[in-house]
């Protein structure tokens, strides 16, 4: 239970702690007072319930005309409220979950603890995604809702007792072996007895729900991120005639999902025979309840009426735990998998590498640099490596020798491995092979990571005519997407992306790898032409053309020697 409310308050805090924080509180309090309002609804429409009644068996037409419009009245100035509250609860909503999202991407992108949760070795994340678009969205809503029925419901009991203390002024006398036993005030005990016993069996029999809604949350997310993932490979699945094997896929996470699926309903249905009964009885056995004290003539039948509604308010009041508990296991299973996330994304973005990362005033240097894959296993060794500003150098070596881990090395944000890693922090920009394709237009892609306008949409334009993209301009406005370009378009999209930044230190992993030779050379020359003083690092099996003079490191021969010390 401390875990539990250290896990929620860690989320709350996020919600109230920031900037505009006190004009949620404030929100919340307007919305915690309408709330509040049908407390005083609910003892209203009790003291009209013992009118209406009495005035029924006196049959007084008037009165009864006059306590339906104050029923009305009642009725009216109530939903008022009710409809107020919804609004303004559903406006603190949305500023929730937005300060909830922005916190939870934060974690997620800061110190790119993103690519460490998704290459962690020792349990990786599943459907970041989801936690942070679905999970947000449903624990401020499930929070919210809970804790204002919580506070109605405690608030409201106070008020309940006591008038069913007032009105159950009678006690109930029995005789129980030859012994005569009298209980004062006994429907307020009958009301907590009863409620008491009805919550720990709801409990016993609920209890395995929490965690059949996280494992449900979980398997909905990977059957979603399948279907995704497909819809961004269409043409490798059709060229591959995969579609069965695709088919095969979703059918085992839909089985997973519905088993899973099944085992929920099943105990659903086994809380809910206890729960549904004790639902649809609750408003009557307080009837039943007070007929003791109106066949002892204790009370009116307008007073055994009113005696029954305050019964009732009492002990759906207390009730609160069993109406909610499926709703509760569901909120404690989300809250859970949201924090545990950004637990992880905090403990991810502290990741330590055993690669040293020092300042240079200008230039790269590797020293004694060894590179491991996460499960340690060895890849390149380099004892020295030096380039030199406005040095155009190819690095070339077998394939699996480790030259793309070299470039995230390079890059600050791979983690396995010693040595150190000196070089200027500004100026540098790297080319994948694959270059990420953001959501937008084609503009905007070529923009990427800026904006349009810090480049501009004409020289942009003119770029994408210099990367031999012309045919795509009339394409500049509208959305762009993998499945609209080919793996040779994407690359000349990525060298223009380079000529819009002009970066000092430029590092290209197979950048030009789909294009055939003439079309690298005629690329690579117009990188050298437009960016002349640009340091350019290539990594390519096939030497660059078209850059002048370059110097060349065998990466082979420098894990050779490694390997020979």
């Amino acid at each position: 239970m401390l875990k539990l409310a250290g896990q929620f308050q860690r989320l709350i805090a996020i919600c109230i702690r920031h900037p505009g924080g006190k004009t949620d509180l404030a929100l919340l309090g307007i919305v915690i007072a309408l709330t509040l309002g049908s407390v005083y609804a609910s003892v209203r429409l009790i003291e009209w319930t013992g009118a209406f009644y009495s005035a029924i068996e006196k049959i007084d037409g008037p009165a009864i005309l006059a306590q339906i419009g104050v029923f009305a009245i009642i009725v009216g100035l109530n939903s008022a409220r009710h409809l107020i509250a919804e609004y303004l609860r559903k406006i603190l909503e949305i500023r929730w979950r937005q300060k909830l999202t922005e916190k939870a991407i934060a974690l997620w992108t800061t110190d790119k603890a993103y690519w460490h949760m998704a290459n962690a070795t020792d349990g990786r994340v599943d459907n970041p995604d989801q936690r942070i678009a679905e999970d947000c969205r449903l624990f401020v809503r499930g929070a919210l809702n809970e804790a204002l029925d919580l506070i109605s419901r405690v608030v409201g009991l106070f008020s309940f007792v006591a008038l069913l203390w007032t009105l159950a002024d009678f006690p109930l006398s029995l005789t129980l072996l030859g012994i005569d036993i009298e209980v004062p005030h006994y429907m307020v005990w009958a009301a907590f007895l009863y409620v008491a016993i009805s919550s720990v069996v709801t409990h016993l029999l609920g209890k395995p729900l929490k965690s059949l809604f996280a494992q449900q949350q979980h398997r909905e997310a990977d059957f979603r991120y399948a279907m995704a993932r497909w819809r961004s490979s269409f043409d490798e699945v059709a060229l591959a005639g995969g579609e069965a094997a695709e088919v095969r896929q979703f059918k085992q996470r839909f089985g997973a999902l519905a088993q899973n699926w099944r085992r929920l309903i099943r105990r659903e249905f086994v809380l809910g025979s206890f729960t549904y009964p004790f639902t649809h009885s609750v408003l009557r056995i307080p009837l039943f309840v007070a007929l003791p004290g109106y066949i002892a003539g204790h009370v009116a039948f307008g007073g055994l009426m009113q005696l029954s509604t305050a019964f009732s308010q009492v002990v759906t009041t207390l009730s609160w735990f069993i109406f909610s508990y499926r709703d509760l296991a569901d909120l404690v299973a989300t809250g859970t998998r949201l924090d545990d996330f950004m637990e992880n994304a905090r403990r991810r973005a502290q990741t330590r590498s055993a690669i040293a990362h020092a300042d240079r005033a200008d230039g790269l240097r590797l020293t004694g640099l060894r590179l491991s894959t996460p499960d340690d296993r060895h890849l390149l060794d380099l004892a020295e490596l030096s380039v030199r500003p406005g040095e155009c150098v190819w690095l070339k070596g077998a394939s699996g020798i480790g030259k793309s881990t070299l470039m995230k090395a390079i890059a600050g944000y791979w983690p396995h491995g010693q040595g150190e890693v000196s070089r200027t922090r500004e100026g540098w920009m790297f080319v994948p092979q694959s270059s990420y394709l953001p959501l937008g237009t084609l503009e905007e892609a070529v923009a990427y990571p800026s904006r349009v306008e810090e480049i501009g949409a004409g020289a942009i334009r003119m770029l994408l005519a210099e990367v031999g993209l012309g045919h795509r301009l009339s394409d500049g406005g509208e959305p762009v997407s993998e499945a609209g370009l080919s793996g040779g378009e994407r690359q000349r999209l990525a060298i223009a992306r380079l000529l819009g930044q002009a970066p000092r230190w430029a590092m290209l992993d197979e950048a030009t790898s789909a294009l055939d030779a003439a079309a690298e050379t005629q690329l690579l020359q117009r990188v050298r032409e437009c960016l002349p003083d640009t340091t350019l690092i290539i990594i390519a099996h096939r030497p660059p053309q078209a850059l002048g003079a370059f110097r060349t490191i065998d990466l082979d021969l420098a894990r050779d020697q490694a390997v020979a010390a």
